[in-house]
């Protein structure tokens, strides 16, 4: 199970979560499962988050944006793009922050640095959080496969996620993601987080259609040529 290979040290670490829609609400159950402590939050208040905070049990709660970013070890940032200006700058600096945004223009707008390629999404939400530490992780992969297919260290279906950040954040990601029955693929700088970006071929494919919930394993190998694969 997702989290019997960690350590003492990494099962006392406490994710903040600035966002608690799909990705972040699956990522907060994985973790709660892995023995971590969440503190989740959101756009419309900590009240609305009850039934969520009910339903993973004692190791949730609930608070403001600023609340998550200061109790977490680890934070997430899974929020459109539009709401960076908002974030807890200054509280989040130093911080190691795990970023699962992609840029959809239909939805945020047309961001002339994200459109030319000056920028990759990460590196926009870098900018707003200066003195954090930004890993782009788990934004290409559908949550219900992120749901479904951890699995323990060892196992021969274990499936990878990529992580582009500097090398350090790379390896606090790595040992959380290794938590809840994930392998880590890094391969690079946020100026390389592109290569995980929709249309990719890391991008949802790998861990197969929508329509199969359960989804399909990918080791390290398969997610490395994906990687390997992109263009732009």
């Amino acid at each position: 199970m997702p989290g019997e290979h960690a350590g003492l040290a990494l099962n006392m670490t406490t994710l903040g979560l600035i966002g608690s829609g799909r990705i972040g609400s699956t990522v907060a159950r994985l973790a709660v499962d892995a023995g971590h402590g969440v503190v989740l939050s959101n756009s419309r208040g900590p009240e609305t988050l009850a039934d969520l905070v009910a339903e993973l049990g004692p190791r949730a709660r609930a608070g403001s944006a600023a609340d998550a970013a200061a109790a977490g070890d680890l934070v997430l940032v899974s929020t459109p793009l539009t709401a960076y200006p908002t974030l807890p700058a200054a509280v989040l600096a130093g911080k190691t922050v795990l970023d699962t945004g992609n840029y959809y223009p239909q939805r945020d707008g047309q961001l002339a640095p994200l459109d030319s390629g000056e920028l990759t999404g990460s590196e926009y939400l870098a900018q707003h959080i200066p003195g954090a530490r930004v890993v782009k992780v788990f934004n290409n992969i559908f949550f219900k496969h992120l749901r479904n297919l951890p699995r323990s260290a060892g196992a021969t279906d274990r499936s990878y996620l990529p992580a582009a950040g500097d090398d350090a954040a790379v390896a606090d990601v790595a040992a959380f993601l290794d938590s809840i029955g994930y392998g880590t693929a890094g391969y690079g700088p946020l100026a390389a987080g592109w290569r995980q970006q929709p249309g990719t071929p890391a991008y949802g494919t790998p861990y197969g259609e929508f329509e199969n919930e359960k989804g399909i394993p990918a080791g390290e190998a398969v997610i490395r040529a994906a990687l390997a694969a992109a263009t732009r």
